[in-house]
């Protein structure tokens, strides 16, 4: 099991698993999100972030979820190292735009820039929901919740800078799944000459929905179309 990991196609084993892992999180992630647009009372939404936090089930898959996260960072990281080590003398640079496309040439640099719009996202929402305690409360048919709706229109009503953030790291957040998706798919070999090709249009079609998807909450906040 060991040499599996370390060996090339191991590594990629790894990375694709917890990519997959994560692409589900992020689609189921951004559904829950848009009931913010769908209901102004705000009900809808915390009833559904509600639901997440008390669920059973949501528990059990929570730490995995931060696992699946910690793993895939890590081992992106760790991946490039290994190629590093592979060739400590630069190759002379060449022209690859014509060989693949600029999300798959810069998958970390793109990683990095998701993972700080994520410590972004895990300071402004998640700590304060999760461990400060620091949101309102509300009672709806009888259940007392966290006000999750008042904790997030707030935050891109007051700061436009954070809206424009979260527009950004949703882009970034496509860029990254544009390649990563059909990639995964390739390295788990559930593809062929017919699919492979189609794996990138679902891939790029998913990542469109995605970052639309992202972007729409804080500009529908920022826009005050909430009223």
């Amino acid at each position: 099991m060991s040499k599996f990991l370390t060996a090339s196609i191991g590594r990629k084993f790894v990375m694709s698993l917890t990519g997959l892992f994560l692409l589900v999180f992020v689609g189921v992630h951004l559904g829950i999100n848009l009931l913010l647009i769908f209901d102004n009372s705000g009900e809808l939404y915390n009833q559904g972030a509600h639901f997440m936090v008390t669920n059973p089930l949501i528990k059990i898959i929570e730490p995995i979820l931060g696992l699946g996260f910690v793993i895939h960072i890590v081992w992106s990281f760790y991946l490039e190292l290994q190629n590093w080590r592979a060739r400590p003398v630069k190759y002379a640079k060449k022209n690859m735009s014509g060989a693949s496309t600029w999300a798959s040439r810069n998958m970390l640099v793109l990683g990095a820039m998701v993972l700080v719009f994520l410590a972004i996202h895990i300071v402004n929402f998640y700590v304060k929901m999760k461990i400060t305690g620091d949101v309102g409360e509300i009672v709806i048919n009888g259940v007392h919740m966290h006000d999750a709706y008042t904790l997030v229109s707030s935050a891109f009503i007051s700061s436009i800078p954070l809206g424009i953030l979260y527009i950004i790291g949703g882009g970034l957040l496509g860029f990254h799944l544009s390649h990563g998706f059909w990639s995964a798919f390739q390295t788990l070999g559930l593809n062929n000459k017919y699919w492979l090709n189609r794996w990138k249009v679902i891939g790029t079609i998913y990542a469109v929905v995605i970052s639309l998807g992202y972007a729409v909450i804080p500009l529908y906040f920022m826009l005050g179309l909430y009223n």
